[in-house]
Order: structure tokens, then C-alpha cells, then sequence
């Protein structure tokens, strides 16, 4: 019986990678997993302030129901577009989700929309978080013959080169790990 040891649940790598702490004000754009989010939100806390932006009521309802299952508390908007309901400087961290949709958008104007937004929103000295698909990793990999190295750093240049254009001086790739890729860009104080 002493012998056998307790298995502890160890976070997902996104919620450590995202670097929300608590007591953050933290701000989530788009919507891939909604547990995922809702564990995010969680890491600030009863100190801090969480807020979820969404595309419809549909993505809004399953992040909600994430949130009650994790215990968080959040506030979920739902945005078609145009200015987000949030006043100058009022986020420590965002995290972006879609990046395809958002901040990497092939669409010029949805892209430096999405990083003004950003920018304008964050404080001095505060980061961004980009979650995107990475390298394929496990069975997938081995089937589709892509390993590692087949590409991460090149592909994450368009969302790098898109947050240094935005106004984020000092950008890198955080990692490329469990399917996922996480580049980082600091807003100048």
C-alpha cells in the first residue's frame, strides 16, 4: 500500500504556456476548447478578472457551460466585430484562440482590426498569448510521416510577423509541443 503512488492531474500544457497567474486581468479571444478556456479563466482567480470574446451565442453557450463545470467565474461576450466592450489598458494577458480568424487572418483589414484591439486593450508591459495548431505529435505524426521540425518556426512567422506589424516590439515562439504553438509578444511599457 505505501508503495503505490498517488497520480496527481497535471495541468494542460496550454493553461501553464498561457502564463495567467492569479490576481491577472486576463482576456480570451475566439474559441477552439472550451475547457480549455474555462481553465485558463480559473488561474486568476477570486482576485483577478476573466473575460471570454466569442463569434456566436452557440460558442458562447458551450464556454459558459465549460466555465460552470470548472468552477471559474467569467464574463463571456459575444462579438460580431467592430470595437470590444472594454475600456483602454484594462488586461494584464490576452490569449488568442483562432489566430487564423483574428490575429494571422489572410484578410488585411480583420487582421490589424483584431490587433489594434489587442493592443489597445492590454497594458503597458502586459503579453500575448497565441495558441495555434502546431507540429503533429504522437500516431498522427507517425502516420502523416511529419515529425518534428517539419516546419513550426516558419509557420508561426506569419502570426510573429503580424504582432511585431501590430505594435508588439519584442515577439518569440514560447514553443511547439502536444500539437500546439505558442508565440508570445510583449506590448512596449
Amino acid at each position: 500500500m505505501f508503495l503505490r503512488k498517488t497520480r496527481l492531474e497535471r495541468e494542460p500544457l496550454a493553461v501553464t504556456m498561457s502564463g495567467v497567474r492569479m490576481g491577472e486581468r486576463v482576456l480570451q479571444i475566439g474559441l477552439d476548447d472550451a475547457r480549455r478556456i474555462a481553465l485558463i479563466a480559473a488561474k486568476s482567480g477570486l482576485t483577478g478578472t476573466a473575460a471570454i470574446v466569442v463569434r456566436d451565442a452557440a460558442a458562447a453557450a458551450r464556454v459558459q457551460q465549460a466555465i460552470a463545470d470548472a468552477g471559474a467565474l467569467a464574463e463571456v461576450h459575444v462579438v460580431h466585430g467592430g470595437e470590444l466592450p472594454f475600456p483602454n489598458a484594462a488586461f494584464d494577458a490576452i490569449v488568442v484562440h483562432e489566430t487564423s480568424q483574428t490575429i494571422a487572418s489572410p484578410d488585411a483589414a480583420t487582421r490589424a482590426h483584431w490587433l489594434r484591439e489587442c493592443e489597445r486593450l492590454l497594458r503597458g508591459g502586459g503579453r500575448l498569448v497565441a495558441i495555434e495548431p502546431g507540429e503533429p505529435h504522437g500516431l498522427r505524426s507517425w502516420l502523416t510521416g511529419s515529425g518534428k521540425g517539419s516546419g513550426a518556426v516558419a509557420d508561426s512567422e506569419g502570426v510573429m510577423a503580424s504582432l511585431r506589424a501590430g505594435g508588439f516590439p519584442t515577439v518569440r515562439l514560447l514553443g511547439d509541443r502536444e500539437g500546439l504553438r505558442f508565440v508570445e509578444g510583449l506590448k512596449s511599457n
